[in-house]
């Protein structure tokens, strides 16, 4: 799960750029053996979903098999490395052919996966990768869904979730040669200590030869260094990384001999603490008021595909906003945003794919109307779904875990809570989430608005309550919005009457706006009303202590499936979609820079 990077002893070669790419409607590939190369092909860009590309309908909304096919060569000064061809995000299924050779398969497309290349590749040739993905949903996967068949043969994706089905190799595609004995991988925790801190630390090699390991600062002098696979680093006047100074050192982990360098990787890392404490989220030991955003990974034209301007953006948007935080909803979102949100001190509730547990292809208003679909009671939830969640669940936390912006764990995202045959599951994932993470973080999932104090089995596995609510839009909206404001009171009544001890941090809250939109009086769906409509959620957050965060839907409008409630995709964006903003976000920019860091603690 190492970040690919080119260091004293590692090579990297990216493969990004124009591949070829076919559908296969039929399931034809396999069998007329498209693994050695594709027959009439079109040319695709990779990182990118594929599907706006396109300018006729039955290519935009394809499901099913489709192939990408590329030649590489490799070079014979590499012959003693161990090569891995890398895949950052293959949406959601993929299947690795090298030189017409099965290499590899893999389910779930938000995360890393590599191919070993060495028994498979020709030295000093050009070689040929040919990958055939597929994008269908079902009760199993993450994020879960149905395919249906239309009368004309034609497969169709019926998402559980309020977000397009962007597909393809929607990240970095990259070859990378370390030595044989090399860094697998490492973890740090953190124990500040007065003035001065602990950095313990465990790095893994693939053999038995000594490793050191060194800290630098930003200057390039040495901080802190030990030997061994475990061990601690002492950090002597520590800079701990907060949302105000996010200080990064970089740690240096060296495999050695008495011939010298076998292996190097080095990363950047910000010394710091999180912990939930009674009804705060404390930040190296003082309480963090969350103010932000539910984000997507959402742009014109490349889709869902890795888009380091939009990246760019994003960041100074919300620094300009005066957020101080995001989450990646509703999947892990590429491993750049994440050293991004490292270097400019966002904190980040980093949540698993594990999204559309509630059976409705119009999730976002059935959740407030009391439908109850026995998700959980599937046998194959219990079994297939449960293994592919542990799966993705336990390889975000290794992808993520040494990243100092990430404070928490979202496990799911609106799941059908009501039912026991949750509670095991939800039991079962929040207990392997601590068992993965030596950091110990928070834990938390996003509850939908028919999870309920009095309903909701699940809400006791979290360290901190997370609320998706939409008082005012989907329930009392208009002219109804100071009686969606008592129902809103209620339910806070209510959670406050329970007694959880926890904090409670809002990670969904908007309305739909279309930009450009004035009407005096207000009506749903104008500039005016999305500013009535934050007023009111600002108030009732303000009227209760145990609330410590605000997360608006939406950063951004976003692409989702096509319908009748929504005019080309989610408009519930503080931006629109080419990040230019809305009145509301001059609303919450003067808001979010009047708030104090430990806002109510």
């Amino acid at each position: 799960m190492l970040y690919p990077k080119n260091t004293l002893t590692r090579r990297v070669m990216c493969l990004d750029g124009f591949w070829k790419f076919k559908f296969d409607p039929q399931g034809l590939g396999q069998k007329e053996n498209w693994t050695s190369g594709l027959p009439d092909p079109v040319q695709m860009p990779v990182p990118a979903s594929f599907n706006d590309f396109f300018t006729d309908k039955e290519s935009r909304e394809y499901t099913g098999d489709f192939w990408y096919e590329t030649d590489f060569f490799v070079p014979g000064e590499w012959r003693d490395k161990c090569l891995d061809m890398r895949f950052d995000g293959a949406v959601h299924r993929a299947e690795v052919f090298i030189n017409q050779k099965k290499a590899f398969e893999h389910e779930g497309g938000f995360l890393p996966f590599a191919v070993r290349l060495d028994s498979w590749v020709k030295w000093d040739e050009m070689n040929k990768v040919v990958v055939r993905l597929n994008n269908e949903l079902d009760y199993t996967t993450l994020p879960a869904g149905k395919t249906v068949v239309l009368k004309s043969g034609r497969k169709m994706a019926k998402p559980f979730f309020d977000f397009y089905n962007y597909s393809g190799l929607i990240r970095p595609v990259r070859i990378t040669a370390v030595p044989q004995e090399s860094i697998l991988d490492y973890s740090v925790a953190h124990k500040l200590k007065g003035d001065d801190a602990v950095t313990s630390y465990e790095v893994t090699t693939t053999g038995d030869d000594d490793v050191r390991v060194t800290l630098y600062n930003c200057d390039g002098n040495i901080e802190a260094e030990s030997g061994g696979k475990r061990g601690e680093l002492y950090v002597k006047n520590v800079r701990p990384w907060s949302t105000e100074d996010p200080y990064l050192y970089t740690i240096k982990m060296e495999i050695y001999n008495k011939d010298g360098i076998i292996d190097e990787y080095c990363e950047e890392i910000g010394i710091r603490t999180v912990e939930v404490k009674g009804e705060e989220i404390l930040l190296n030991g003082k309480p963090v008021y969350l103010k932000g955003f539910g984000k997507h990974e959402d742009a014109d034209i490349s889709g869902r595909g890795y888009n380091s301007p939009v990246i760019k953006r994003d960041m100074e948007l919300m620094k300009w906003i005066g957020a101080n935080s995001f989450r990646t909803s509703h999947y892990p979102y590429c491993e750049e945003m994440m050293q991004q949100a490292d270097k400019e001190g966002f904190l980040v509730i980093d949540e698993v794919a594990a999204v559309g547990f509630f059976e409705s292809i119009m999730n976002f208003l059935e959740a407030s109307a009391g439908k109850n679909t026995s998700f959980f009671q599937r046998e194959e939830v219990q079994t297939k779904t449960k293994m592919n969640h542990r799966e993705s669940l336990a390889s975000l936390i290794q992808r993520d875990k040494n990243h100092a912006c990430v404070i928490a764990w979202s496990i799911f995202n609106e799941p059908e809570t009501e039912d026991e045959s949750a509670e095991e599951y939800f039991s079962e994932m929040f207990s392997l989430a601590k068992e993965c993470d030596p950091q110990k973080r928070p834990c938390t999932f996003a509850l939908i608005m028919n999870s309920t104090p009095d309903k909701c089995r699940c809400h006791k596995f979290a360290d901190f309550i997370s609320l998706n609510r939409y008082f005012g839009w989907y329930v009392k909206g208009g002219y109804e919005i100071e009686e969606a404001k008592e129902l809103f009171i209620k339910e806070m009544e209510a959670w406050k009457k329970l007694n959880t001890g926890k904090p409670f941090v809002f990670t969904e809250f908007g309305s739909d706006t279309i930009a450009g939109l004035h009407k005096l009086p207000s009506v749903m769906w104008s500039e005016e009303y999305q500013q009535e409509f934050l007023a009111m959620q600002f108030e009732v957050f303000d009227s209760y202590s145990f609330i410590k965060g605000e997360q608006v839907w939406n950063f951004a409008d976003f692409q989702t499936t096509e319908g009748i409630m929504r005019a080309d995709g989610n408009k519930k964006g503080i931006f629109t979609r080419a990040r230019q903003p809305k009145a509301a976000a001059y609303l919450l920019k003067k808001r979010w820079e009047s708030l104090p860091a430990g806002y109510k603690s």
